[in-house]
């Protein structure tokens, strides 16, 4: 890699980090009360997916250790935001899956950051928002195949 594309590659980092940092901090600041970024990541995951998952699962999705991801739970859980079972197959194991307060705590989450983050990308533009998405997909998986 030439120091060019060394220097590049640094600053396109650098921007990611930059963003990342401030992105979290805006959505901190409008999640509903109590309700932390992470809890939201999974409340959306589960929303999403539609589908129970185990928390080693869900610790391998958010590229987390087991423990930070069980703490998460045990939060979402107490909330009474989620459910957790034994696994039918396996009683070691447990299964997870979203409650409707669950469900609707995520949708709450998203009515209060869906307006911060259509201001900011109609700041920036739809067309730059198209044409940035391929580019961020991409590094994803490049960076999910390096875990």
């Amino acid at each position: 890699m030439t120091d060019t594309n060394q220097h590049l590659a640094v600053s396109l980092f650098s921007e990611l980090l930059a963003v990342d940092q401030l992105v979290r901090h805006a959505l901190t600041r409008v999640l509903p009360k109590g309700m932390e970024l992470s809890h939201f990541s999974v409340l959306n995951h589960l929303a999403h997916s539609n589908a129970e998952r185990s928390p080693t699962q869900l610790a391998q999705t958010f590229h987390l250790t087991r423990g930070a991801m069980t703490n998460t739970l045990t939060k979402l859980e107490w909330a009474g935001y989620i459910h957790i079972r034994p696994d039918w197959d396996d009683a070691r194991k447990k299964m997870v899956s979203i409650s409707p307060a669950g469900r609707a705590a995520r949708d709450a989450a998203i009515a209060a950051i869906t307006p911060l983050v259509a201001d900011v990308a109609g700041k920036v533009g739809e067309d730059k928002v198209r044409a940035a998405l391929p580019l961020l997909r991409e590094l994803r998986v490049k960076l999910s195949d390096q875990t």
